[in-house]
């Protein structure tokens, strides 16, 4: 797919400061969202995809477009207790750490959920990280970067990555607009049904955002 960009970035943020994310927006919104923006362009990505990926973090991080770590509203040590249990070898399902490539003591922890898809365990940090020439599995905190989190979820929305469906199973691969039914079937990229229709509401803002801000 060729690069797309925003022609009227200015008109882009307007739209959004007079519906979704207005009255005001703060430099660190306008900046995580504009990684997000360059990842999907660099990808070549279109309209309904493009959208849905913004409304698809801007859901998962609770409307701040920052990246987030799995369980941020536990204290530090409730979390670990809650990682170990979830993802450690040693924890509560060893079936789960295993398939996650988490082989070593902490790595529960260490490869939690991360990002704006909550990227998880060893082998998807090492993967992801060579797609992107970044030492994710060396480095896991990285992902919490927004331009790397953002590279993240267009690999993995773009290559069904996570629950093997993609982006080209339910949007349209042309600059055509999607509706609401599509964009609530676009969840099943990510997370089954689970806040499908909030998420699809997002995605239909975004979209009409993109538009004005001449997404070509």
């Amino acid at each position: 797919m060729a690069t797309k960009q925003l022609t009227n970035p200015a008109a882009f943020f307007a739209d959004l400061k007079a519906d979704l994310m207005g009255p005001t927006l703060s430099p660190t919104e306008v900046s995580a969202t504009n990684a997000i923006i360059k990842a999907v362009g660099d990808a070549g990505w279109p309209l309904s995809w493009a959208a849905y990926a913004l409304g698809t973090a801007f859901h998962e991080t609770a409307h701040t477009m920052l990246p987030v770590t799995e369980a941020n509203w536990l204290s530090p040590q409730a979390a670990a207790r809650y990682f170990f249990r979830m993802y450690d070898k040693d924890g509560q399902r060893p079936k789960k750490a295993k398939e996650l490539g988490n082989t070593q003591p902490g790595d529960g922890a260490r490869y939690c959920g991360r990002g704006y898809v909550q990227l998880t365990g060893r082998t998807n940090y090492r993967n992801a990280g060579q797609k992107l020439g970044v030492d994710l599995e060396g480095q896991p905190e990285l992902t919490l970067q927004p331009g790397i989190a953002a590279q993240v979820m267009v690999l993995g929305m773009g290559g069904g990555w996570f629950t093997g469906k993609s982006c080209k199973s339910y949007l349209p691969s042309t600059d055509a607009a999607c509706d609401s039914s599509g964009f609530r079937r676009a969840r099943y990229i990510i997370n089954g049904q689970d806040k499908a229709v909030d998420i699809a509401a997002y995605a239909l803002k975004f979209q009409k955002s993109l538009q004005a801000g001449g997404w070509a």
